[in-house]
């Protein structure tokens, strides 16, 4: 049976995801984060939060990560 799409859960996933893989990375700070790679603080943070985002922002994000979108979407997006 498939699952009904819901924006704001995927926006919500897509966020947690953003905010682990910067901890992960070492960033304790999402400001510094986005400052290091010229991404807006203030939006970086709404990003984490699960607001909308361009998927060219997204592609800068996950460039920033230096990883793959297949490795950035290779965890928590299960259904």
């Amino acid at each position: 049976m498939k699952t009904e799409f819901s924006k704001d859960s995927v926006l919500k996933n897509l966020g947690k995801r953003i905010k682990e893989i910067r901890i992960s990375k070492g960033y304790t700070s999402y400001e510094y984060f986005a400052y290091e790679h010229n991404i807006s603080r203030a939006q970086f943070g709404r990003y984490e939060r699960g607001e909308d985002l361009r998927f060219s922002t997204l592609a800068k994000i996950v460039s920033a990560f230096d990883m793959t979108f297949e490795e950035f979407f290779s965890e928590g997006f299960e259904e």
